[in-house]
C-alpha cells in the first residue's frame, strides 16, 4: 500500500471513529445485541468522505486483482460507497458503474431486483456492504447477482465485526475483504504502536 493509500485509509478511520461509532445498548440486524454500533452512513454519505471511501475501496479491489464491470449491494448500505467507488473510478479504463440491489423485486414495471443495469447478464461484480457481521445482507445481494447471471468477483465491506461473514461468504465460494475491523474504530494506540480497547465490544453479531 502506498503512502498516499495509508494516508487516505487513515482520513477515513478518523471519520467514523468521529461520526459513525457509538456506545451503548443496541439490537443489532440479526436481532442479537452489541455495546458498539457503527452507523456507517453517518460517515459514506458524508461529502468530505465519500472521496476517500472511493478511493480506499478501489484500492482494495486492485490488490486483489478485481477490475469489476460494475459494483453494488443491497440497499440502502452499500448505496453510497458503491457511487463513491463510480465516482472515483472516472479516470480508470473503463470506469467502474454501480448498481442497486433491492430487498425484495419492485411492484411494478420491470418487477426487477437489481437497478441501474440494462443488462445485467455476464458482468464481472463486486458486492460491497457498510457493515458486516454475520454476512447476511451481503449474501442475499451476492445470491441476487448470480440469479442474474453475473460473475462475482468477491466482496467488500467498510467494517468487518469479525463474527462470521468471512466464514459464511467462503461458504459460497465468494472471497471477502474488508476496509476495517471493528476493533480498528474502538481501539487507541497504546504505548510502541500497540493498541488498547476504548470498550472492548460484546459483539454478539448483526
Amino acid at each position: 500500500m502506498t503512502e498516499t493509500a495509508i494516508a487516505t485509509r487513515e482520513q477515513l478511520r478518523g471519520y467514523l471513529k468521529e461520526h459513525s461509532v457509538r456506545h451503548g445498548d443496541f439490537q443489532l440486524a440479526s436481532g442479537q445485541r452489541s455495546n458498539v454500533y457503527i452507523d456507517a452512513k453517518l460517515t459514506t454519505c458524508r461529502a468530505q468522505a465519500m472521496p476517500l471511501v472511493g478511493r480506499v475501496f478501489l484500492a482494495k479491489m486492485f490488490d486483489r486483482g478485481w477490475h469489476p464491470d460494475a459494483v453494488g449491494g443491497l440497499t440502502l448500505g452499500a448505496d453510497p460507497i458503491a457511487a463513491a467507488i463510480a465516482r472515483e473510478s472516472v479516470t480508470e479504463v473503463p470506469p467502474i458503474d454501480f448498481f442497486v440491489v433491492r430487498k425484495e423485486p419492485k411492484k411494478h414495471g420491470l418487477q426487477k431486483y437489481l437497478e441501474g443495469l440494462p443488462a445485467p447478464e455476464g458482468l464481472r461484480v463486486v458486492v460491497v456492504d457498510d457493515v458486516c457481521t454475520t454476512g447476511g445482507s451481503t449474501i442475499k445481494a451476492v445470491q441476487c447477482c448470480r440469479e442474474a447471471g453475473m460473475t462475482i468477483l468477491g466482496a467488500v465491506c467498510l467494517v468487518d465485526r469479525e463474527q462470521g461473514a468471512k466464514q459464511a461468504l467462503a461458504d459460497l465460494s465468494c472471497p471477502f475483504e474488508s476496509i476495517f475491523t471493528l476493533q480498528e474504530l474502538v481501539s487507541e494506540p497504546g504505548p510502541a504502536g500497540a493498541s488498547s480497547l476504548q470498550q472492548r465490544p460484546s459483539c454478539r453479531a448483526e
